[in-house]
């Protein structure tokens, strides 16, 4: 027969979880480094001199209104309201629980001096000094977030610089690339190298995830990516290599999908591999929409993994497109994805524009059929198109 804990046992078992990594050295931290470092945070730009010139009773309340401004302006605009709308009910509730003003003794060594002070409903301290701290709190969380959101934003902007942000244009061949990150920075990435023997590499990559981790993972395997092409691996083995890397270096709970491929404008065949990336649509000059299905494994689920390269021969006027998931996973605000109907139709109805137009208008397009709610995953887009061959000079 099973016996219920005792309410003392309970509360001793809870209070045990909730303080049993709490130190005096975190309090210290907290008092201190972080009291610091939040303060300078929040009264940076802050003419410091000017302030400390003040009388002390003017320097308090500067310095107040100062750090009050700088927190609340921080905020958006929506939850900055919402905090004003908290102060003013609690200055409402503190007029409630006022009761005047009523005489009390001040110690002043072995005397004491009688002085008037205010008079408030009992109870009413501790709920403000709850309220201040708590305040306190909120000031050192939000600091906390705003420097992560600063580091983020020098992440993307790190992360922005890796990509290639120019059309590639060569004799024959156009190839553009575009991505917009569901957070700061993003997983999504692509990559155009031209070889020295007149051919391009072209790669879209979805790391699994999004955020810090998925961009971290990103950048390594566009590096390694790039140290193998100095080696003149072909698609194949390139990628064999690259899931190698992945399977050593990445946690076991990601993996990446990637299609590699390499385009030789001179015979305008394309070959590639394809990595468990979205099969990448290719338009043909005549109209024909052609999914090529064929795949392999992501990298990083095995590291023995085999992958076969796939040849074909492009005509002028095609149009081949890599997108990553994002782009037909991206729903509406009723639930309806765009889908590979939306980006046959938005390809078919742009094809003879140049390569960044189309994949301009494919972000827009998806953007329009989301109606600007926010993505829950990266749109990457990658357009190749094959250029006509420029006419004879008899």
């Amino acid at each position: 027969m099973s016996t219920r804990a005792r309410p003392s046992t309970r509360a001793s078992e809870f209070w045990d979880t909730y303080t049993r990594d709490v130190t005096r050295d975190e309090f210290r931290r907290l008092l201190t480094h972080d009291a610091r470092d939040t303060w300078r945070f929040y009264l940076r730009g802050v003419d410091a001199a000017s302030l400390s010139a003040l009388p002390w009773h003017r320097r308090i309340p500067a310095y107040g209104k100062r750090l009050f401004l700088a927190f609340t302006l921080k905020l958006s605009p929506a939850r900055r309201m919402v905090y004003a709308v908290s102060l003013l009910l609690v200055l409402l509730g503190l007029v409630e629980l006022f009761r005047g003003f009523r005489g009390a003794a001040l110690p002043a060594g072995i005397f004491s001096l009688p002085v008037i002070a205010p008079a408030w409903e009992s109870g009413t301290v501790p709920i403000l000094l709850g309220f201040v701290l708590m305040n306190l709190l909120v000031l050192f969380e939000v600091a906390d977030r705003l420097s992560l959101k600063n580091d983020l934003e020098i992440a993307r902007d790190i992360q922005h610089a890796m990509l290639p942000h120019d059309t590639y244009r060569a004799f024959g061949v156009e190839l553009h690339g575009q991505t917009k990150p569901a957070n700061t920075v993003g997983g999504d990435f692509y990559d155009i190298q031209p070889l020295e023997d007149g051919r391009v590499v072209f790669a879209l990559g979805d790391v699994a995830g999004k955020g810090s981790p998925a961009s971290l993972l990103m950048a390594l395997l566009l590096a390694m990516l790039r140290t193998l092409l100095d080696l003149g691996l072909e698609p194949a083995p390139l990628v064999e290599r690259l899931n190698v890397q992945v399977w050593r270096h990445a946690p076991r709970s990601r993996f990446i999908t990637l299609l590699l491929g390499v385009f030789d404008p001179a015979t305008r065949q394309l070959t590639y591999v394809n990595a468990g990336q979205t099969p990448p649509l290719l338009r043909t000059a005549e109209g024909e929409a052609i999914w090529l299905r064929e795949t392999g494994m992501a990298l990083g689920l095995r590291e023995q993994s085999r992958y076969l390269a796939t040849s074909r021969t492009l005509a002028p006027g095609d149009v081949l497109v890599l997108y990553s998931d994002g782009v037909t996973e991206a729903e509406n605000p009723d639930g309806v994805p765009y889908e590979e109907r939306g980006l046959v139709q938005t390809v078919g109805s742009a094809s003879n524009a140049t390569a960044p137009d189309i994949g301009g208008a494919i972000l827009r397009e998806v953007s329009a059929h989301a109606r600007e709610q926010r993505f829950a995953d990266d749109l990457t887009i990658l357009v190749l198109r094959v250029l006509p061959p420029l006419p004879s000079v008899s």
